[in-house]
């Protein structure tokens, strides 16, 4: 499979330069950041704490005056840059990096070019600026691990994760079921290789992590309501994984 070629474009006056090796990180997860940028205005206070984060992660700084007050004219420049490059023909998708719904349209057009376009953001981020992405991953699940100090306890491998930011509720189980039914063979089994993806497409900002689970067998199986077959691909070290309802 091809490694998709990535644009990735960062709105600094609506994220926090704490995480973006996180974010780069993620991104690295669905292709090669080939062009990385980050929008602001440079002159002011409140960008100076940026400066260490660009020259280790090597994102090249664009200077965006401030025209008028109270206006985010990033916005603009990010816009035109991200044009300019879709019609290079250099890249095969967008990261944009952002709370801001400015940036809806923007998303929507690059889709209709063709582009893969995947958004990083807060959860306080607007819901149209998310469903116009592929796929957006919000900035409080990335977290850097640490090595726990002792053998996890069963407890805590139920656990999974640290303050989710939903819980799992009827919505999420219906969602599951929905989407397991729809994939599923004639003898009801669906394989979880493909289910992540078809929930993807239904909930662009769905992802695991969210829900406090590394993974989305965890999660499933969390729920109680599926049966998990684990069958034998002649690899030892692989196995599909299909579920049913039970």
């Amino acid at each position: 499979m091809k490694d998709l070629r990535l644009a990735v474009l960062i709105d600094a006056d609506n994220v926090p330069y704490s995480k973006i090796k996180e974010m780069l990180e993620e991104v690295a997860k669905n292709g090669t950041p080939t062009i990385k940028r980050i929008y602001a205005d440079w002159t002011k206070p409140a960008a100076s704490g940026w400066k260490n984060v660009l020259l280790e992660n090597a994102i090249t700084p664009i200077q965006q005056y401030s025209y008028t007050t109270g206006k985010n004219s990033s916005d603009s420049a990010l816009i035109i840059d991200a044009m300019d490059i879709l019609y290079s023909e250099k890249v095969d998708g967008f990261c944009i990096v952002s709370s801001d719904s400015d940036f809806t349209r923007l998303a929507i057009r690059l889709r209709e070019a063709g582009m893969k376009v995947i958004g990083i953001g807060e959860k306080k981020t607007p819901l149209p600026f998310i469903t116009a992405c592929d796929k957006f991953v919000y900035i409080e699940i990335l977290k850097t691990p640490t090595p726990p100090a002792k053998e996890p306890t069963k407890q805590s491998k139920a656990k999974e994760g640290n303050n989710p930011l939903n819980t799992v509720d009827t919505k999420l189980i219906s969602l599951l079921t929905e989407s397991v039914t729809d994939l599923a063979d004639e003898s009801g089994w669906t394989f979880l290789g493909e289910l992540g993806n078809f929930i993807l497409k239904r909930k662009t900002d769905f992802d695991p992590r969210n829900y406090g689970f590394p993974k989305l067998l965890p999660l499933i199986k969390s729920t109680g309501k599926f049966l998990i077959d684990e069958r034998d691909t002649g690899n030892k070290n692989i196995k599909h994984i299909y579920i049913r309802l039970k």
